[in-house]
């Protein structure tokens, strides 16, 4: 009976292991392929930013084809094609309740006024400004393209706000806001470090491709 139990508890363990490493196999074949989607963007951004006059020695990019409970709001460093820092960041919750996650894998997009959700394309990151939220500060967002060009008329800007989390916190999501892209106080500190001293107004890029 000792034995047959050794053997079944063997067994167990190896269907661990085995379902483990290919846990970490997709991980990193997940981790690949959003690296290689932030590379392809970062080019476009930077001709972008080149032909704009925007800053081209950083960017920031937002993949909201990644799930709202992990990092998917990314400072992309031009000159080393890197990853300055990264963090979490919320979505509109468009027609569902604010505050809920209930959008965290399927997000809704809109440049309606009043749709409370988030608008996809590229921004001019402009000024700083009071915020009555999170730390206080927040960032005017000028949208550069017809799918969020009344992102200004719709006051979304760049803020922070308390319930959105500094660590990754999947299988849940970010809580959902009106359609500003809000983070966490932390990462909004580190970001207004780079943003409060600007020279160039920066771009920001919601994408979902």
């Amino acid at each position: 009976m000792n034995r047959l139990l050794l053997i079944i508890t063997l067994l167990c363990l190896g269907g661990a292991v085995i379902g483990l490493s290919k846990k970490n196999s997709t991980y990193r074949e997940h981790y690949v392929l959003k690296i290689e989607r932030l590379e392809e963007k970062a080019k476009e951004a930077k001709e972008f930013c080149k032909q704009n006059n925007l800053d081209t020695n950083y960017c920031v990019l937002i993949d909201m084809r990644v799930h709202s409970g992990k990092n998917r709001m990314v400072i992309w460093d031009f000159s080393n094609d890197s990853i300055l820092d990264q963090g979490m960041v919320s979505h509109g919750c468009c027609e569902l309740p604010w505050g809920s996650d209930l959008s965290k894998t399927s997000p809704v997009f809109s440049n309606v006024p009043e749709s409370h959700c988030s608008s996809l394309g590229k921004y001019r990151i402009g000024k700083r400004g009071y915020s009555q939220w999170g730390i206080n500060v927040n960032y005017k967002l000028h949208g550069l393209e017809k799918s969020n060009s009344k992102a200004y008329e719709r006051f979304i800007v760049l803020h922070s706000w308390e319930a959105i989390s500094e660590e990754e916190c999947y299988p849940n999501g970010t809580p959902e806001g009106w359609g500003c892209p809000a983070v966490s106080n932390a990462f909004m500190k580190r970001l207004d470090a780079r943003l409060k001293d600007k020279k160039k107004d920066i771009l920001l890029w919601i994408f979902n491709n």
